[in-house]
C-alpha cells in the first residue's frame, strides 16, 4: 500500500483504531483497519520491518501484509504423546477456524504449516508466505495452555467429550488432526427432523432399535466398564441390513461417509476404529473381508489395542487405542466367512462379534412396516436418514455430561442387566453388550431424544439376546466348538477311517485310520486314537479337548483312573482308545 493510498484510506476511515508508534521489527495482527505511524493498515497479519543501509542514516521502515488475521491463542500439549503445539485461529467466509499446529511442523521451511492453513482457507500473500511460519514461531512463553487429543471420545484429563467440530462438557481441550482426513462427524437437517422422520418407524423393529442404540452406547462403555465388541447382522442380500446400518450411522454423521467397510487391512481397521472411538464402528458386507484375517480383526476391534510398530530408528511408534462397539453385517456369520479359508472358528471371535438374525424375521430384517410395503418402508427411511443426521449422538452426550455422579450409570446398568438371564460366564459377557445397548436407548428415551415407549429399547435387546442363546446355547463356546468338530469328523469319516473293533482281521480298506467303532445297544461308539482326537478338534490342545468331553459326559467307557479304555485289536495286539458316545456330542439333545 503506497503512502498516497494509506492517506486516502485514513481520510475515509477516521474512526479506525490508532497506534501512536510501531516497534520495529515486529509482527502485528489487525482485525480491522488500523492506523499506526500516520498510516492506515488494512485487516491482516503484518510484518513491520526496518531496512538498514551501510551508511550512518537510520534504517528505512517498511511494512508487509503477510496473511489474513491469524492469532496464536495458546500453547497445546498432546495428551496422547506429550508433543507441544500452538492453537491457531483465523476466519474464513464468516466461520472461525481453529487449527492445532504441532511445533515440529515448523522444522525446515514450514511448508507443512502453510499447506494446512491454506487448505482450510487462510488467505496468504504468496510472495511473503515465508513470514507465516516465522510469525507463528515468534510466540514464546504463552500463558494459556490447552490439552489436545488425536482421537474423538472422552478425554480423561478434562472429562470432556471431544469431536472434531465441537467439544462437549469442557473448554480446555481441542481435537488435533492433520486436516487431511474425511470429516466423519458432520450434521444436516435437525434433531427434531430425525426424531419425527426416522425414529418413530424404528419402534417395534428390534433390529432397527438395536442399530440406533448400538450407535448411542459407545459413550457409555467407559461409564460402566463394559468392554467393546460388536453385533453382526446376518441375512440375505437386500434384507434390510444396510438400512439398519445407515440409520445407526445417522446418529453421528452422514450415513454415506460415517460407515466403513470390511474391505481393509488390519492396520486399516485400527485407524477406522480409533477415528470412531467412543461412538460406533459400522462395517458393511463381511464377504469383502479377508477370510484369513477376519477373526483377528474381530479380536482387535473388541480388545481396543493396535499392533506395535517400529520406526526406521528402531523406536516404537505409539499404538492406536480405542473403545468402540461395532455394527457389522453380512450374508454369512463371522465363523462361516472364516471357514472359507479353511480356518477353524474361534469361539472368542464369535463372542466378540455376536450374530443377530436380520434375515428371517416377519419382514426379513424388520418386524413391523408401519402400514407400508417393504420397498416403501426402506425407501422412506433411507431418504429420511439422508436428510437428517449427526444430531442425536452429540445431543445424547450433552445429557450424559450433566450427570456428575458416576455411580448412577453403574446402578442403571445393573438394573437393565438384571433382566438378562445368562448362566455361563461367556453368555454373561454377551448379555453385558446387549444390556449396555439397551441402557443407551432407555436413557435416550428418558431425555426425550427417542420418541419410544419406556423399556422398548431394553426389551428389544433382551429379545435378540434370547434369540442368540436359543441358537448357540448358554454354555461354554469352546466346549460347543470342540463337540461340534468331533461330531462333524464322525459324520465325514465314520465309515472311511473307522472299522469294527470286533472283526477278526483289520479292514484293509481303511486308510489313515482314526480308530474303530463298536456296536452296543444298537448304536455305534467311536474309538478315537490320540492323533485322530487332536485332528478332529484342530486348534485345541488335548487337555482342553478332554475337559470338554468330561464336562458333557461324552466318554462312554474308561479304565480305572484313565480317560481311555484298552481294547484288543483285530489281528492281534491291544491299545487304548478314547470311547466317544456320538449322542452326547449334541449338547441340546443330551441335555433333554
Amino acid at each position: 500500500m503506497s503512502e498516497q493510498q494509506s492517506h486516502l484510506a485514513l481520510v475515509s476511515n477516521p474512526r479506525a483504531p490508532q497506534i501512536d508508534s510501531l516497534e520495529r521489527p515486529s509482527y502485528a495482527v489487525y482485525e480491522g483497519p488500523t492506523t499506526a505511524d500516520g498510516k492506515l493498515f488494512r485487516a491482516g497479519t503484518w510484518y513491520h520491518g526496518i531496512k538498514h543501509t551501510n551508511g550512518e542514516e537510520p534504517g528505512q521502515p517498511y511494512d508487509l501484509w503477510i496473511c489474513a488475521p491469524l492469532h496464536v491463542d495458546a500453547e497445546t500439549v498432546n495428551s496422547d504423546d506429550g508433543s507441544v503445539g500452538r492453537l491457531l485461529r483465523f476466519r474464513h467466509r464468516g466461520r472461525v477456524i481453529e487449527y492445532v499446529m504441532p511445533m515440529e511442523a515448523l522444522a525446515g521451511k514450514g511448508e507443512e504449516v502453510l499447506k494446512a492453513l491454506m487448505r482450510q482457507g487462510l488467505e496468504v500473500e504468496y510472495h511473503q508466505r515465508r513470514h507465516v511460519p516465522a510469525y507463528i514461531a515468534s510466540h514464546h512463553g504463552l500463558s494459556k495452555i490447552l490439552a489436545t487429543t488425536t482421537k474423538p471420545g472422552w478425554h480423561d484429563q478434562s472429562g470432556a467429550f471431544v469431536l472434531p467440530n465441537r467439544i462437549i462438557g469442557g473448554e480446555n481441550v481441542r481435537y488435533q488432526d492433520t486436516g487431511k482426513g474425511a470429516n466423519l462427524y458432520t450434521a444436516k437437517g435437525t434433531l427434531e427432523g430425525w426424531r419425527t422422520e426416522v425414529a418413530p418407524y424404528c419402534e417395534d423393529n428390534p433390529v432397527l432399535i438395536l442399530a440406533i442404540c448400538c450407535a448411542l452406547a459407545g459413550p457409555l462403555l467407559a461409564k460402566v466398564g463394559v468392554n467393546g465388541g460388536g453385533v453382526h447382522l446376518v441375512g440375505d442380500s437386500s434384507s434390510g441390513k444396510s438400512l439398519a446400518q445407515a440409520i445407526a450411522a445417522s446418529v453421528w454423521g452422514n450415513p454415506g461417509v460415517f460407515a466403513a467397510s470390511w474391505d481393509m487391512s488390519r492396520g486399516g481397521i485400527e485407524i477406522e476404529a480409533s477415528s470412531r472411538n467412543d461412538t460406533v464402528l459400522i462395517l458393511d458386507e463381511i464377504k469383502r473381508a479377508d477370510p484369513k484375517r477376519v477373526q483377528e480383526m474381530a479380536y482387535a476391534i473388541a480388545n481396543g489395542t493396535g499392533k506395535g510398530t517400529m520406526t526406521r530408528e528402531r523406536e516404537g511408534r505409539p499404538k492406536l487405542y480405542w473403545r468402540v462397539l461395532a455394527l457389522s453385517s453380512g450374508e454369512r456369520s463371522l465363523s462361516e466367512h472364516a471357514a472359507i479359508s479353511g480356518n477353524a472358528a474361534h469361539a472368542g471371535a464369535e463372542l466378540r462379534m455376536v450374530d443377530v438374525n436380520a434375515g428371517t424375521r416377519t419382514h426379513r430384517a424388520f418386524d413391523e412396516l408401519h402400514g407400508m410395503t417393504g420397498e416403501a418402508f426402506h425407501r422412506m427411511l433411507t431418504a429420511a436418514a439422508s436428510r437428517h443426521y449427526g444430531h442425536i449422538g452429540p445431543a445424547f452426550v450433552t445429557e450424559l455430561v450433566k450427570e456428575t455422579e458416576p455411580e448412577v450409570f453403574y446402578q442403571r446398568f445393573g438394573e437393565v442387566r438384571s433382566r438378562f438371564d445368562a448362566e455361563g460366564s461367556q453368555a454373561g459377557r454377551v448379555a453385558d453388550r446387549f444390556a449396555i445397548i439397551g441402557l443407551a436407548g432407555e436413557l435416550a428415551i428418558e431425555h426425550g431424544l427417542l420418541p419410544w415407549a419406556s423399556h422398548s429399547a431394553a426389551d428389544a435387546g433382551r429379545l435378540l439376546f434370547r434369540e442368540w442363546v436359543a441358537r448357540v446355547g448358554d454354555g461354554n463356546a469352546e466346549d460347543r466348538q470342540i463337540l461340534t468338530a468331533i461330531a462333524d469328523f464322525i459324520a465325514l469319516h465314520g465309515d472311511s477311517r473307522f472299522s469294527d473293533i470286533s472283526a477278526l482281521l483289520p479292514n484293509p480298506n481303511v486308510r489313515h485310520r482314526a480308530g474303530y467303532f463298536e456296536i452296543e445297544d444298537g448304536k455305534r461308539l467311536y474309538l478315537f486314537n490320540r492323533a485322530s482326537l487332536a485332528e478332529a478338534a484342530a486348534g485345541y490342545g488335548r487337555d482342553r479337548i478332554l475337559r470338554a468331553l468330561d464336562t458333557y459326559g461324552v466318554l462312554a467307557k474308561t479304565d480305572s483312573g484313565r480317560r481311555q479304555k484298552n481294547y484288543r485289536l483285530p489281528g492281534g495286539g491291544s491299545t487304548r482308545f478314547f470311547v466317544i458316545d456320538p449322542d452326547k456330542l449334541d449338547i441340546e439333545r443330551s441335555a433333554t
